[in-house]
């Protein structure tokens, strides 16, 4: 905790000295807007902005893309399949509008691996190596999210806007913990991502982790700064960065003290940014079109995901996490959750993203990525759930210079094991990297100044490249 030594003098404007430092909380948000960079490593990409739709619990393969209706019934489960717009594809009966656009998009269905666990450490970096005991919490040391090496290698900068940006919250704020993958780490937490916050609210109270009707409500903002400190109180106080600049000398010359005062000022830019506010309010939205993506927190998400990538911002990632039935974790009433809420939300959101960037003509230049922590259990437990499978998941690629109306890979009889092509998380993101124009053979340096890989080992799936 930093402590401002002498009298707390005020600044022209009525804030003291130590109000402005306290300011520097911010940084706990990773509100940095242009760090510094590494040398290019990128060339022009397909893509000029990605949106990852991180479906937070692991959803059910079985259940969605990659249906089985000739298993036996503890297999297939309760859902049939319907045709989609994609000759040969069926995909579930509860995601009629996904089903029009198939013919639009690229799926993968084998996308396998062997980290069990909950954290988007594999989805957001590549990396499948951790394990809870170790890689439970976010550390300086994990490897860092494609969001912070995009940042890092100065992918698309935008002054007056984040590069990277996580929505609704940090991972893991449902639970009070900070989970790995979508840092800096060992690059730094100036290349961490800006997490908006979000006030979410459910329609009572909760008894249960899988009632589908618990559905979370609230908007995704910009992080407030510290208390007594309002976004609109900075917004009349232009000279407040001069400000800090004056009192920064009255601050400890430290190493740590600077770094925080850079923070800050660019906390403080982020605040004051029109381009970014402007960016955020979802009030500007008509009803409608809030209607159409869904009032709940995901859905107005996904719609802020779109504001925010038409307004500049490289990379933005949806979390979908959040108390009552925010999740994909379906390890009781898998059926029930899916078909009240998750693939209403899913099917209504994900369709409004892509037709909306299609009809501003983003949906070229904007690569959207649908995955999650791992698929499910091919057999139905006694709770009429289905537990973890990393073995086999899935993948859907949008837009940004994937291929139009493709499906890779196949599945055995049960959808538990990849039968061809197997797809690790390494691939998937290095396939980002590629068509942002990032060389995914790069390496960034550790904490020890060892060259890691960016992709962790993967490769680009170069059958889903237009």
């Amino acid at each position: 905790m930093l402590s401002v030594l002498g009298q707390p003098r005020r600044a022209c404007d009525g804030l003291t000295r130590r109000e402005i430092l306290r300011a520097g909380a911010l940084s706990l948000f990773g509100a940095t807007l242009l760090p510094a960079a590494a040398p290019a490593a990128h060339s022009s990409g397909k893509a000029r902005s990605v949106i990852l739709l991180d479906l937070f619990g692991g959803p059910s393969h079985i259940d969605t893309f990659d249906l089985k209706p000739a298993a036996p019934p503890e297999v297939r489960g309760e859902f049939k399949p319907i045709a989609s717009s994609l000759t040969g594809l069926q995909v579930c009966e509860h995601m009629p509008k996904l089903a029009r656009w198939m013919h639009r998009v690229s799926l993968i269905r084998t996308v396998s691996h062997v980290y069990n666990s909950h954290n988007p450490y594999a989805v957001m970096t590549g990396f499948t190596g951790g394990n809870d005991r170790e890689d439970y919490f976010a550390r300086p040391s994990n490897h860092p999210s494609m969001g912070s090496v995009c940042q890092y290698f100065g992918v698309g900068r935008q002054r007056g806007l984040p590069g990277y940006v996580v929505l609704p919250a940090f991972p893991g704020y449902s639970q009070g913990l900070r989970r790995a993958g979508p840092y800096g780490g060992y690059l730094g937490n100036q290349y961490d991502p800006l997490f908006s916050t979000c006030e979410v609210q459910l329609p009572r109270a909760q008894t249960s982790d899988y009632d589908p009707t618990l559905v979370p409500v609230g908007d995704p903002t910009l992080p407030a700064p510290s208390p007594g400190i309002t976004a609109d109180a900075l917004d009349r106080r232009r000279t407040l960065l001069e400000q800090i600049d004056a009192q920064a000398a009255l601050a400890s010359s430290s190493r740590g003290a600077r770094l925080m005062t850079t923070r800050q000022r660019q906390a403080f830019e982020l605040l004051l940014s029109p381009a970014a506010r402007r960016a955020f309010d979802l009030s500007k939205e008509p009803p409608g079109v809030r209607d159409r993506y869904g009032r709940d927190v995901f859905g107005q998400s996904v719609l802020l995901a779109r504001r925010l990538v038409e307004a500049g911002v490289t990379f933005v990632t949806v979390h979908t996490e959040a108390k009552g039935a925010g999740h994909w974790d379906t390890h009781e009433n898998n059926f029930g959750m899916l078909r009240q809420y998750l693939l209403p939300f899913l099917d209504r959101a994900l369709t409004a993203l892509l037709e909306e960037l299609d009809g501003r003509g983003l949906l070229s230049t904007t690569l959207v990525m649908v995955t999650g922590d791992m698929g499910r259990t091919p057999r139905v437990n006694a709770k009429a759930g289905r537990d973890h499978w990393p073995k086999c998941g899935f993948c859907l690629f949008a837009g940004g210079g994937t291929r139009e109306g493709f499906v890779l890979g196949s599945t055995d009889k049960q959808a538990a094991y990849p039968t061809d092509r197997p797809v690790s998380p390494g691939d998937l993101i290095s396939t980002v990297y590629h068509l942002l124009g990032v060389d995914h053979d790069r390496t960034v340096p550790d904490q020890l100044g060892r060259p890691i890989a960016i992709s962790q080992g993967g490769q680009p799936v170069h059958e889903v490249l237009a």
